[in-house]
């Protein structure tokens, strides 16, 4: 019977990402902490399934350049997992001559606090107990030739290597499927093609691969990972972070892939659009369903349109100015409408004992409601100048 082995496949950890894009310094810390967190329920799935090893598919540091306190927390985490760990360099940890990875103190606390962490530095079969990995990793930000490109002539490889599983980790976006990004991604260069096509059908067995955050299937044998804890808003319903892979793999046998779910943090997106001022009400209850009671937990990316009257328009304000409190981040975009009841329109616009004010708010009214570029300024000043009437 042909051996088979057990291993967890995950990519993008991404340790020490700054997310420039949170303001509150201990939000932020929290993201970036987080990030570590979940390398314990990596841990804890490689234990509760078995798994012989883990394979990191790049990008296991956010930078060439990770702080030492990033290296050392990494290694910590690493070496809690106890098993095999084997990484390769991907874009944002790219190896190369003084990369990261040759560094004393990455390799001295690579030695003493994670000696069971292999980083995998040159395209070249690694033989293990009950599998062969095969390495390409990422020498340079972007590379200009496809890494998997030394893996195109396998036939030495069935008289070397017998029936053990083939795997290859690879960093990179394979053809016609280009990598991803958002406003938390400082660079968004050129990616480094992959091109699944002209390897051998027949010579490898899985094919375990980094850099698209989400987890998915590309072809019957490869697989994106994705990274294990989310950290941008979701694109499309085909992403899926916040996973990592259980893969049970075969000299010549068909991947069996099981996504398990790691991922903590709620990155949300809600497009919302105002018929009138009871929509208020209805947004509430759409947020408080993604959201609950958590606070310090979720994100949230929310799309706001149509038109509210003028008290609505305060009462909104501060509805967003509680979730900016609870929430790690409040990405917004507002294009709301102030559109004054009649009830707001005459006590503004009819004020028979002070004319003056009853001409500025129709002027107001008239700019609020265009599309000019100081309607928004105009719409601050209708509340404002609604709020000061109404004041006794």
């Amino acid at each position: 019977m042909k051996p088979t082995t057990r291993f967890l496949h995950t990519a993008d950890w991404q340790l020490g990402k700054p997310f420039a894009g949170v303001e509150d310094v201990q939000k932020r810390s929290r993201l970036q902490q987080e990030r570590f967190t979940v390398l314990k329920r990596v841990g804890q799935v490689a234990r509760e399934n078995g798994a012989e090893f883990v394979l990191v598919a790049g990008d296991l540091f956010d930078s060439p350049r990770a702080t030492k306190s990033t290296v050392a927390a990494a290694c910590s985490a690493i070496g809690e997992m106890g098993i095999p760990v084997f990484a390769v360099p991907g874009n944002h940890d790219h190896g190369g001559a003084g990369s990261l990875w040759e560094q004393e103190f990455f390799q001295r606390e690579r030695e003493q606090l994670a000696p069971n962490f292999t980083i995998l530095l040159q395209p070249e079969p690694v033989e293990l107990e009950n599998a062969i990995l095969f390495p390409c990793p990422l020498l340079r930000r972007h590379e200009a030739t496809d890494p998997t490109a030394w893996l195109r002539s396998t036939a030495e490889f069935d008289t070397r290597f017998g029936d053990k599983p083939r795997i290859i980790l690879a960093h990179g976006s394979v053809l016609n499927f280009g990598s991803f990004s958002d406003d938390e991604e400082s660079d968004t260069g050129a990616p480094n093609w992959i091109d699944l096509k002209r390897l051998s059908e027949n010579a490898f067995d899985y094919i375990a691969l980094g850099d698209w955050h989400g987890a998915k299937r590309v072809a019957d044998k490869a697989w994106y990972s994705g990274t294990p804890e989310l950290d941008r808003f979701v694109k499309g319903d085909d992403h899926h972070p916040g996973h990592i892979l259980v893969v049970e793999a075969g000299r010549s046998q068909p991947p069996q892939v099981q996504p398990v779910w790691t991922g903590a943090i709620g990155w949300h997106e809600l497009p919302f659009s105002f018929a009138d001022d009871t929509g208020l009400v209805h947004l509430k209850e759409l947020v408080d369903e993604k959201i609950g009671s958590r606070a310090n937990e979720d994100l949230l990316r929310l799309h706001l349109s149509g038109s509210l009257g003028i008290e609505a328009a305060t009462r909104l304000d501060q509805m967003i100015e509680a979730w900016n409190a609870r929430l790690l981040r409040v990405k917004l975009s507002n294009q709301t409408a102030i559109a004054p009841t009649p009830t707001e329109l005459d006590g503004l616009t009819r004020r028979t004992g002070d004319p003056l004010v009853s001409l500025v708010a129709a002027k107001l009214v008239a700019l609020a409601a265009s599309d000019t570029e100081p309607a928004a300024v105009a719409r601050i000043a209708l509340r404002e100048l609604h709020a000061a009437c109404n004041a006794h």
